[in-house]
C-alpha cells in the first residue's frame, strides 16, 4: 500500500511541477501580450479603437 502511494505522490509532485512551470510561461506571455497591446493602442486612431469597445 505504501509502495502505491508513494509512487502517487511522487506522480503528483511531478505534475505539479510542470504546472508551475506553464503557469510561469504563461505568465511571462501574458506580461508580453500586455505590453503589445498598450503599444498598439497608444499606436491606433480613435476610429480604430472605437471598433473594439463595442
Amino acid at each position: 500500500q505504501d509502495l502505491v502511494k508513494n509512487h502517487l505522490m511522487y506522480a503528483v509532485r511531478e505534475e505539479v511541477e510542470v504546472l508551475k512551470e506553464q503557469i510561469k510561461e504563461l505568465l511571462e506571455k501574458n506580461s508580453q501580450l500586455e505590453r503589445e497591446n498598450s503599444l498598439l493602442k497608444t499606436l491606433a486612431s480613435p476610429e480604430q479603437l472605437e471598433k473594439f469597445q463595442s
